[in-house]
């Protein structure tokens, strides 16, 4: 797809999985959407990737109620505080950045961030995030094929979600073959910079590495489906999108009150 039609894909998408994560009292909550500037919900540090400053776009603050999608030896060891995780997201697309935390029981000691830019091409682009050179040794490349089935866990696997089996009524694209990403037009790449601090003693290393694996788990389905629904979204704008994610607001505060838990659970 191109890079202006995945801003409305991706928003669409979110607002569809945010409604198939939530469910049995867990799930979802948003608190903000709305928009931010050099005024008003203002990043801690600027937003900058590719060399470009970004200054304006949406602001966004979720809770998600997390308890039953931990693994079972964190849940035992943990309070209820240690479940609910915020999200603030800076959307100045092409550019986003996500901050994950747990302010009422790691404080500081816990953060997750995700910085995106969404660029023609096929991933060729070898500092996309414009990281320094110490940066650039520390980082580990993950490449994610979305048309891989060897890449997504067995639990998660969906025929319907599946893009080497999907095709597009509305834009005749797909399936996705094998050497996709060298032959289809358009294409774009999602560059996603994952860093992530756990500071707790005996367990910090392993909870890291826990976390950047289910990042990816959660990286491929997610746009599994993006793909696979384009044609749920492909003609919305993003005055569409604004009125999808103002009921969906309403959908999630009603769906996590009723029924049982649902979507990506630790395995």
């Amino acid at each position: 797809m191109k890079v202006e039609e995945y801003q409305v894909a991706q928003l669409y998408s979110v607002a569809e999985a945010s409604k198939n994560e939530t469910g049995g009292g867990e799930g979802i909550e948003v608190l903000k959407n709305e928009p931010f500037d050099e005024h008003i919900n203002v990043p801690k540090e600027p937003l900058y990737a590719n060399g470009k400053k970004y200054t304006t776009g949406q602001f966004t603050h979720k809770i998600y109620h997390l308890k039953n999608k931990v693994p079972k030896f964190i849940r035992y060891m943990a309070p209820k505080e240690a479940f609910e995780i915020h999200e603030e997201a800076w959307n100045a697309y092409p550019y986003c950045r996500t901050i994950i935390t747990n302010p009422g029981y790691m404080g500081k000691a816990f953060e997750l961030k995700i910085e995106t830019i969404h660029l023609e091409g096929q991933g060729n682009l070898e500092n996309a995030h414009s990281l320094s050179p110490e940066q650039l040794q520390e980082r580990n490349v993950c490449l994610i094929d979305i048309a891989n089935n060897s890449h997504v866990n067995s639990s998660d696997y969906k025929e319907s979600e599946d893009p080497v089996l999907y095709k597009s009524e509305k834009t005749n694209r797909g399936p996705l073959k094998e050497g996709w990403m060298s032959t289809v037009d358009p294409v774009m790449t999602c560059y996603k910079l994952v860093s992530v601090n756990f500071v707790w003693f005996g367990l910090q290393k392993r909870v890291e590495t826990l976390i950047q694996n289910q990042e990816k788990r959660i990286f491929t389905n997610f746009h599994r489906q993006v793909f696979c629904w384009t044609d749920k979204w492909y003609g919305m704008t993003m005055d569409d999108i604004r009125r999808l994610e103002d009921e969906t607001k309403q959908e999630l505060d009603e769906q996590r009150k009723v029924g049982c838990v649902r979507g990506t659970v630790a395995e």
